[in-house]
């Protein structure tokens, strides 16, 4: 007695049952027959528009590819087939060329026979309706008109379109969140500006089956809306810093370190959905392409899926098994296996002539492979497996390679020792220890395998016999027996080397990203390190034979004087009288040592003589600094821009000061990879690394923000929305035209428009008493004939009237001499016409801001009102008027890097063997990585803080963050745990941050 097979899940489709096993093994088929067959389904594509050929759309689309809002509507029996197959596809993909014109007479016959076959299921009362998936958000809220097409045409809205709905609607505000979360219809001064919804901005999203959105929401666990604002603000070309500081509201608060997450995400996906719309037109060109594969291909979201589906079909292959044993004609045979097993005869297919069916064991061997692809390639079936080793125990295991000796170091083989007999969890595994074992198996030293327990394989085969892929009746045992192997050897074969690459692939990618993140907080740790102004300092970099480099350096970085002292080769009792005669004439308490060759002799050596109390009456103190990065920094085109005939070796020692008195200015000089923070550096992915630190390295330069007028080119090129272009520019233009008066002006430099100018202008900073000498210093010297009449703009600038005769230049001085006092805050220009309007509110004046006056009544206002309601008042959002509250409140010239760590300053020293086991000492953290904090306690040897003994308990409330917060330059209190000096190996426990 016959038996209907039982499903997992039961699909959408249009089709009869009895073809849904046809349609799989479509997938893979590359035969002259399948594509014959395959011929009868097209995808929508464009038609040359003829009279007798009407093409009926809504609206013309603005760029290509895109997708036609409405199937085309073509007389004629081969266009009725169009139609139905755009009806029947659950995909969309645009552009896709017409088939040749040569081979119409055996298209026309096929597509004949295909029509028959469709309008026979569509009368099949079982058949559901099919909605073409889409990645656009706007299909979930068309209007009722786009719904009432639904059955017959895709809607093909943007995601942004349907945003819009939403809001106008006021039922669900961008993705269910209330409407404030949501971008603000009407345009209003301080608030963000409504992006435009235009659907080409999306549209390498709009071809696949899958939402980005919602991956990408699901990929980094933030809500959609958010996910949909942040979409839509790097579609626009808005920098993270400018995102962060003032789009507050459209993000939900995520800091710079999510944003940037949440970047490397989108840009992954997106590159995932350029690679499949290059694999299908280069499948499409070789005439391989069939309905079934298009649907797989277009449900890819990883490399990985996409080269599983699309490896038998890359140029130069000889096929795989089941591809040769299609083209022997034994795919009707598979088939029929699963559909109606009691009529299968294996014995008419021999061909005693024909290789590949000569003999009955190779007939049951090529169905097998043709049954074992189709297993492999069924997304239900990988779904299933997928979900089934989400629930057992998957292991990781490394062990020592069979290697000759000749090949491998012996040094580098015991940097693995930990790893040569190694299995850990896949749920389990650290990041560093992925890093590691890649490391290994790359240097031939490891051998890596994934361990998936026997006991997954035999459900996995159970439920395919008995559920996925049970015949639909009653088969002979030899029959069974083929279908066996067949789902054993799909496992085996195929399956089971897919699931291998997508758990390694997805670990390392992981610990990739985890590892380039350490890499940016330990950055942006160092970066905002709190500079030491107003100090004459001595930069020492250290050495033996070729002397310790020293370079004096003024409270305002100039070069005061440079040396060389030979303090290691028995002159070291001379050296010091030269030291004490430069620190006693430039008045320098503060020395500064590199922490490079030479460095422990150097900072005793200094030690010493503090201790000796020999530099009286000066009071010297000494910090160590990280000068990596200083050597190549001292040779490159900037430093003999910057320090033109002086040695690159005292350029050094001028770095190693200036890290001091300033690390941010000094830091941004030097390509971040060269700063030496973070682990595994070149076991990650070059572009990613870069791209992240930079990404960094313009987050903070932006947020302590710059002088315009002092500031250098270097600094200039990091801030957000300039480049290196722009900042030269912008220097040009200081130097010809004199200092910035405002914010105003810099819409007049050369290649600084609309956009680059909103991304920039809130972090460009104008001291306003410097302004005000230089106007003043201008209004007595020029009272010439030549000035034109100058008018009030509403923006506090005035505006000259230019000759008539004379063409106007981006260059021309339209807009001068009118210094605004805002512009030294970090309220951006687009809010200034709020912050007039609270100032009114408060009773206050341009004139106190910062001023303790200002503080008093922000604060009164603020306690009397509330700050929502207050926001309410001036139509501005919280984070705009916090925004506007803080620029206001803080006094000119405010860095907020003060409240950060500073340089640990010392007068003596201890080495290692003072220490003890329960020593507590207080230390510098010099490294962070995802195993542990190396901590500088001034013995020479970093110890290493374990990350199982860094709690949250032991942490500050302000450092309680995903990192732990812990970075280089901040100050703990730690306890000695373990002291292996052979190794030089010190084990630390963390007590407290300082």
């Amino acid at each position: 007695m016959s038996s209907l097979p039982r499903r997992a899940k039961v699909k959408v489709q249009t089709a009869e049952s009895k073809d849904e096993f046809s349609s799989l093994s479509e997938l893979s088929s590359a035969s002259e027959e399948d594509d014959k067959d395959d011929s009868a389904w097209e995808p929508q594509k464009k038609v040359p528009r003829n009279p007798k050929q009407p093409v009926r759309k809504e609206s013309k689309p603005k760029r290509m590819p895109r997708v036609k809002k409405n199937a085309l509507q073509i007389s004629g029996g081969l266009e009725g087939v169009a139609v139905e197959e755009g009806l029947n596809s659950s995909v969309a993909v645009a552009d896709v060329a017409l088939e040749d014109r040569k081979n119409k007479l055996v298209t026309v016959q096929t597509l004949k026979t295909a029509k028959t076959k469709r309008k026979n299921s569509a009368q099949s009362p079982s058949a559901p309706k099919t909605k073409k998936l889409k990645v656009e958000e706007a299909t979930r809220a068309s209007n009722v008109k786009s719904e009432s097409h639904s059955a017959e045409t895709p809607s093909t809205s943007s995601p942004w379109e349907g945003a819009c709905k939403k809001e106008e609607d006021g039922d669900d505000c961008a993705f269910g969140q209330p409407p404030l979360k949501t971008m603000k219809t009407e345009r209003t001064q301080g608030q963000p500006d409504r992006i435009s919804a235009d659907a080409s901005d999306t549209t390498e999203e709009m071809e696949m089956s899958w939402d980005i959105v919602q991956v990408l929401s699901e990929r980094t666990n933030i809500e959609p809306w958010v996910c949909a604002n942040i979409i839509r603000l790097f579609n626009d070309d808005n920098t993270i810093p400018f995102i962060v500081r003032y789009r507050k509201e459209l993000i939900n608060n995520l800091d710079a370190d999510c944003l940037r997450e949440v970047q490397q995400t989108l840009e992954e996906l997106r590159a995932v959905a350029k690679k499949v719309r290059s694999t299908i037109q280069k499948i499409k060109k070789e005439g391989k392409m069939s309905e079934c594969l298009l649907r797989a291909l277009l449900n890819c979201k990883t490399f990985e899926e996409l080269e599983h589906v699309s490896a038998p079909y890359k140029t130069g292959s000889k096929g795989t098994k089941a591809q040769r044993a299609r083209q022997l004609g034994l795919e009707e045979a598979a088939r029929t296996l699963l559909e109606n097993p009691g009529v299968l005869n294996l014995l008419s297919y021999v061909r005693p002539n024909v290789k590949g069916l000569s003999a009955l064991q190779d007939i049951e061997a090529g169905v097998q492979h043709i049954l074992a692809d189709m297993i492999a390639k069924d997304r239900e079936t990988l779904d299933f497996i997928r979900k089934l080793c989400q629930n057992r125990y998957i292991s990781i295991q490394s062990s020592l390679a069979k290697v000759s000796s000749k090949k491998v170091n012996e040094k580098d083989v015991d940097k693995f020792h930990l790893y040569q007999n190694f299995s850990c969890n896949l749920r389990n595994i650290q990041h560093h220890q992925i890093l590691a074992i890649n490391r290994g198996e790359n240097l031939k030293i490891l051998t890596v395998k994934v361990n998936i327990p026997d006991g997954v394989k035999n459900e996995f085969c159970r439920w395919c016999i008995q559920n996925r892929w049970r015949p639909r009746r009653f088969a002979r045992p030899e029959l069974m027996k083929i279908l066996h192997n067949s789902v054993d050897d799909s496992f085996k074969r195929l399956i089971y080397p897919l699931l291998c690459r997508e758990f390694r692939a997805k670990l390392t990618s992981d610990a990739e990203k985890e590892s380039v993140m350490m890499f940016g907080r330990n950055l942006r740790q160092l970066l905002l390190t709190s500079p030491v102004p107003g100090r004459t300092l001595m930069g020492v970099d250290p050495g033996y034979r070729h002397g310790c480099k020293l370079a004096l350096i003024s409270p305002t970085s100039q070069i005061l004087h440079t040396d060389v002292v030979y303090l290691h080769c028995g002159r070291g009792f001379q050296e010091a009288e030269k030291i004490k005669r430069l620190l006693l004439n430039f008045n320098c308490s503060t020395v500064v040592i590199g922490n490079g060759t030479a460095c422990r002799e150097t900072e005793a050596y200094f030690a010493d003589l503090i201790m000796k109390n020999y530099f009286a009456p000066l009071d010297v103190v000494y910090c160590i600094v990280s000068e990596a990065g200083a050597s190549i920094y001292s040779v490159s085109p900037e430093a003999n821009k910057e320090m033109p005939g002086l040695d690159p070796n005292l350029r050094s020692a001028v770095s190693i000061a200036r890290r001091v008195q300033d690390p941010l200015a000094e830091l941004v000089k030097i390509e971040p990879k060269h700063i030496g923070v973070g682990m595994y550096q070149h076991d990650v992915s070059p572009t990613l690394l870069k791209a992240t630190l930079d990404s960094v390295v313009e987050e903070c330069v932006s947020f302590v923000g710059v002088d315009i007028n002092i500031c250098s080119e270097v600094l200039l090129r990091h801030i957000a929305g300039l480049n290196a272009n722009r900042a030269k520019n912008i220097i040009e233009w200081r130097e010809k035209n004199g200092p910035f008066i405002n914010r105003e002006q810099l819409k007049k430099v050369k290649g600084l428009g609309p956009k680059s100018f909103q991304q920039c202008a809130g972090f460009i900073r104008i001291n306003q008493e410097y302004i005000r000498k230089f106007c003043s210093s201008q209004q007595t010297e020029s009272a010439g004939p030549n000035q034109g009449v100058a008018a009030t703009s509403p923006a506090g600038a005035e505006v000259t009237n230019e000759k008539p005769g004379k063409k106007k230049s981006k260059t021309a001085a339209n807009v001068v001499l009118k210094p605004d006092p805002l512009d030294q805050t970090c309220i951006h220009p687009e809010s200034y016409g709020i912050a007039t309007r609270f100032l009114s509110f408060i009773g206050g004046t341009l004139c106190e801001i910062g001023k303790p006056e200002m503080q008093q009544k922000i604060k009164s206002l603020v306690e009397k009102e509330g700050i929502e309601k207050t926001a309410e008042r001036l139509q501005t959002t919280v984070h705009t008027l916090q925004i506007i509250i803080d620029g206001l409140s803080q006094p000119e010239s405010f860095d907020f890097r003060t409240d950060f760590v500073k340089p640990d300053f010392k007068r003596s020293i201890v080495c290692l063997n003072d220490l003890q086991v329960g020593t507590v000492l207080t230390g510098k953290v010099e490294n962070a990585t995802l195993f542990g904090i190396f901590v500088d306690i001034g013995v020479g040897t970093a110890g290493l803080i374990p990350i199982r003994n860094i709690t949250e308990a032991k942490l500050s409330k302000t450092k309680k963050r995903r990192s732990l917060g812990l970075g280089p330059g901040e100050r703990v209190e730690v306890q000695v745990l373990n002291i292996d000096a052979p190794r030089s190996r010190i084990t630390l426990d963390l007590i407290r941050v300082l």
